[in-house]
């Protein structure tokens, strides 16, 4: 049985590191309510995506509605942080301010 590694974050908690590439976290500030509410709506558009792969409509309309929760959770549009600092979402983060810190926790491939 595979076991799940553990999510590599940011020091900050702005983001999760998935194979190299900074990818933002939903906001924090969120009410519970609200986030599940918003994640229930991104499974469901994740689904309609899967169920539209063969009616172009359809699935943009699904793309749509994923970009739409990803963006109420904070993943995407407008960063959630307020000190200013840019938004390096998708960025390696070998080439970002997170460098030291992600090769100290890395290994070399």
């Amino acid at each position: 049985m595979k076991t799940r590694e553990r999510v590599l974050t940011t020091p900050d908690g702005r983001y999760i590191v998935v194979r190299g590439r900074l990818w933002r976290k939903e906001n924090p500030h969120l009410p519970e309510d609200e986030r599940k509410r918003l994640v229930s709506e991104l499974m469901s558009a994740r689904r309609a995506v899967k169920e539209a792969a063969d009616d172009p409509d359809r699935l943009r309309a699904a793309r749509k509605a994923v970009d739409a929760a990803k963006i109420g959770l904070g993943e995407r549009g407008p960063v959630w942080w307020t000190d200013g600092t840019p938004d390096l979402n998708r960025h390696m983060a070998r080439t970002t301010e997170y460098a030291k810190w992600f090769a100290a926790r890395s290994p070399v491939v």
